[in-house]
């Protein structure tokens, strides 16, 4: 039987993931939070507020304005035993610290055979849809699920929220969770159960189409699959949850199911993380599929403006009309009622 975290049922995502850091600081104390304004402000988005005063400064603490310094502290206390989750305050201000993350932080483990374990989370608020500008609303997932050596995950939920970043802490890898910043004030009810790293979940169940989404395009999957009812088309959405090991099997058995399949994210087409999505279900289901799957993307230019972001963003009239451009012929059509 599931437990219930948190009764009141309605903490936002910013607030799941305070209480999973709170859970993991309170039952570990090897445990360490730190970052830009993280201690006293209580970071920009309030993920840790009230964290250092019921801490203490000496685990909860605030860094100077250097990421490449912050995520080098990170591995150093990692090898003396030590579980740093840190926070990159916006998407693009983790590039300055790439080199340590990529050279460093993925490798060491297997550049030591194993002997030497780094579990680091470095969490990011990633994405748009704040009306923020560029260097505050990138899209980095394929840069860090194009690394070997680091686990990606990314919630669209505030239960998968606290589950995924409790894993995270758990982990004895380095962890990217990636927070959807849109979604932070999203409110839902939270448990304690375990739901394994790598699993992605079927959101909801449909016959005709799959939706395949992460983060925070997952409220805006399931808000089209609404919508498709009225065109005739039951569309299942999947969240991945873990973008990096990647779930296959729960992906595939969706698509093989439906015959159809779109990927939707936020970040640019072009070499983006959708693309390995589509190579990976057309290779392993390309005998089950009705038509090529489709991509439903930001696109090909740098974040925009916030007067623009709503265009550049994929919306549901966007991924409505993708799944229109799908292979229906009037048998299939006939069969939705449509």
């Amino acid at each position: 039987m599931t437990a219930v975290v948190a009764q009141e049922s309605q903490l936002s995502l910013a607030g799941a993931l305070n209480r999973a850091l709170a859970d993991a600081l309170a039952a570990d104390p090897t445990v360490l939070v730190f970052g830009e304004d993280v201690g006293a402000l209580g970071g920009v988005f309030r993920v840790t507020d009230g964290l250092a005063a019921r801490f203490g400064e000496q685990r909860v603490f605030d860094t100077p304005l250097a990421e490449s310094g912050i995520v080098g502290t990170a591995i150093g206390m990692a090898m003396n035993g030590l579980r740093p989750v840190v926070e990159m305050q916006f998407d693009a201000f983790a590039y300055p610290a790439f080199e340590q993350i990529t050279s460093h932080l993925a490798k060491l483990r297997n550049r030591t055979r194993g002997r030497v374990e780094l579990p680091v989370v470095i969490r990011v608020p990633y994405g748009g849809g704040i009306g923020g500008v560029e260097h505050h609303c990138d899209s980095s997932e394929a840069y860090y699920t194009h690394t070997p050596g680091l686990r990606v995950v990314t919630p669209g939920t505030p239960d998968d929220a606290y589950r995924l970043l409790r894993d995270a802490i758990d982990s004895p890898d380095p962890v990217i969770f990636l927070e959807p910043k849109r979604r932070y004030w999203a409110k839902g009810p939270l448990s304690d159960e375990r739901i394994g790293f790598d699993r992605a979940v079927v959101r909801r169940a449909g016959r005709d189409v799959t939706l395949i989404a992460y983060g925070p395009m997952v409220a805006t999957a399931l808000e089209t699959a609404e919508a498709a009812t009225e065109e005739g088309w039951d569309v299942e959405v999947v969240d991945l949850r873990s973008l990096a090991p990647f779930d296959d099997e729960t992906v595939c058995a969706s698509v093989v199911k439906t015959g159809r399949a779109v990927v939707v994210h936020e970040a640019s087409g072009f070499g983006g993380y959708g693309a390995e999505v589509v190579a990976r279900v057309t290779e392993r289901c390309f005998h089950h599929l009705h038509a090529p799957v489709l991509r439903v993307t930001g696109f090909d230019i740098p974040y925009p403006p916030p007067k623009l972001e709503e265009h550049h963003l994929p919306s549901v009239d966007r991924i409505l009309d993708a799944i229109g451009r799908l292979q229906w012929d009037d048998e299939v059509v006939g069969s939705c009622g449509a």
